[in-house]
């Protein structure tokens, strides 16, 4: 069959190019692995409470045998938007943790809504520093569109005018609770250039169209009912079928894209039916690949022709590599003994930010390149890390120490770029899956400069800490390893030159002019905030752009 336009992947950036394609028009197939999810209808555990649960929200020995990695991030009530391991199996060569979330929606459905713009800082750190290559973009590029997503998705947020984490536009922010209103307070007296804000989070403060309010449930990963946070399910995907141009397709793998050697453009996807396990063939004009960072880069890697023998769009050598994760596992945490009459009141969804404050003007004698932001959350203890020996008791000494919160503490943990290592890659193996695909082998590690920050991170988290009057304070490190950000970027990224990258700064394929690639393998360095609200801005950048180009006949 043929549309005018194919997206492949209905994930965060996937519905976006889905949404702005079928607005301008475009008859326009999206594509999903995995099944269909409902807004509101599929959300089947959205408002079951904790003793509903047949594990008491609690993963079984049955979880972590048969999945290692995912059920590292889900629990009883959201199992059902991952994967099953080991259905969708890949190969380690160092420790990796793949999450994957194959269902119409795709891990927009559980992500932690976090959305920050970049700003110069983080678009010419390349250029500056000689690392990779240089983004081919810039904040004046983005700063529109990073306008037109926000206010679209809805951002609640306070603005801080710091030229390292430009403001958005925003709706009320979410409020700071008394103890980490302490900590921002004494930040401010006690260092320079630090802030802590409260985080900036696609949750809204306020409705927007038929989206409701956040309801400080808490509970975001089993899907909103309310529609309160952004997801392709509760915004894009409902505005793209709205214009009757959508035709949504689950249960589709793709396993390549089509090349056409006579016009030298991408002319179709081939696919399998993963319930009859049938290839099917589509074919269109355009073509916006969002499988997902690690998926997109195997799907290119596995679309060979007589023109690319080494994966579509890969004359650079470049596709593949660079693969980059925050890590986010270095940290401290402290105890406070004052505000014992205060507590708060409902479940907030979000934590602190306290935006990055290291390397912010050249060098700053530091042993290490780039920076990282800080997040976290401030809360009193609850009974079961309060109660102590009171915790085997029975009786009404024991009721009353259920009912009596513990101190103060205070969480935080940094969120650190990762530099764009050529080795830190990913490729396939011989091995294939059940749809026929060759299962993706991860090569990736954190190097010096990474491991440098987090001892960084350790030192001043812990400062700070103290120096807000907390006790018992104690820095950590997890030693997670990549992939448990779930912030993997890179694999196709952006840049001037053909010889060094795989997209132009359209996002657009350099030798295939109608293919278009802008989740998060198109990234060119990492920096340190959350990367889905720049996918956005790529994405709705992107497809602008190709519209404009199909109109003048140049793709």
């Amino acid at each position: 069959m043929y549309y005018d336009a194919i997206v492949i992947g209905s994930g965060i950036s996937g519905g976006w190019a889905a949404k702005e394609l079928c607005e301008k028009g475009l008859k326009t197939l999206l594509l999903e692995r995995g099944r269909d999810v409902q807004h509101i209808t599929d959300y089947r555990t959205a408002l079951l409470k904790p003793w509903e649960f047949p594990n008491r929200l609690q993963n079984t020995h049955a979880d972590a045998e048969e999945n290692p990695i995912q059920q590292r991030f889900y629990d009883e009530s959201c199992k059902e938007f991952f994967v099953k391991d080991k259905e969708h199996p890949y190969i380690q060569e160092k420790p990796f943790l793949w999450v994957q979330g194959n269902q119409v929606g795709g891990r927009s459905l559980v992500w932690g809504r976090q959305c920050y713009r970049w700003s110069d800082l983080d678009f010419e750190a390349n250029l500056k520093d000689g690392i990779g290559v240089d983004w081919p973009v810039r904040y004046s590029d983005m700063a529109p569109w990073y306008d037109y997503v926000e206010q679209f998705i809805g951002v609640s947020g306070n603005k801080e005018n710091l030229p390292q984490l430009p403001d958005g536009i925003f709706q009320d922010p979410m409020e700071l609770n008394c103890i980490e209103a302490h900590l921002k307070e004494s930040i401010i007296k006690n260092y320079d250039q630090r802030v802590l804000t409260i985080a900036r989070v696609a949750n809204l403060t306020r409705p927007i169209g038929n989206r409701f309010a956040c309801q400080n449930r808490n509970l975001c990963h089993r899907g909103c009912p309310f529609g309160a946070y952004f997801s392709s399910n509760s915004s894009t995907i409902p505005a793209a079928l709205n214009t009757g141009n959508l035709t949504l397709r689950p249960f589709s793998t793709v396993t390549e894209i089509i090349f056409d050697n006579d016009t030298q453009k991408a002319k179709g996807v081939r696919i399998i039916d993963t319930i009859t396990l049938q290839p099917v063939e589509f074919f269109a004009k355009v073509i916006f690949l969002n499988a997902s960072t690690i998926a997109s880069a195997a799907i290119l890697l596995n679309s060979k022709s007589a023109r690319f023998p080494n994966g579509m769009g890969n004359d650079s050598g470049e596709l593949g590599h660079n693969l980059m994760d925050h890590h986010s596992t270095a940290g401290a945490i402290g105890v406070h003994e004052g505000f014992g009459d205060f507590y708060y009141k409902g479940r907030r969804p979000c934590g602190f930010l306290i935006p990055r404050y290291r390397n912010l003007k050249n060098s700053e004698g530091l042993d290490f390149k780039r920076g990282y932001n800080i997040q976290g959350d401030g809360e009193r203890r609850e009974w079961v890390g309060n109660a102590g020996e009171s915790a085997s008791d029975f009786g009404a000494s024991f009721k009353e120490q259920l009912v009596k919160p513990g101190p103060w503490t205070v969480w935080m943990a940094g969120w650190g770029e990762c530099l764009p290592y050529h080795e830190n890659k990913i490729s396939l193996g011989d091995q294939k899956n059940k749809w026929g695909m060759p299962v993706v082998k991860i090569d990736f590690e954190f190097k010096e400069n990474e491991q440098r920050m987090m001892k960084d991170i350790q030192d001043t988290s812990a400062d700070m800490l103290r120096s807000a009057g907390f006790q018992n304070v104690e820095s950590f490190n997890y030693h997670r390893p990549g992939g448990s950000a779930v912030h993997e970027m890179g694999t196709a990224r952006m840049g001037h030159d053909p010889r060094t990258s795989v997209l132009n700064k359209f996002n657009q394929v350099h030798a295939v002019k109608n293919l278009f690639i802008t989740d998060g393998s198109c990234m060119t360095s990492s920096a340190c905030q959350n990367p889905s609200l720049t996918y956005m801005a790529l994405t709705a950048r992107a497809c602008h752009y190709a519209f404009e180009q199909l109109k003048k006949k140049e793709i």
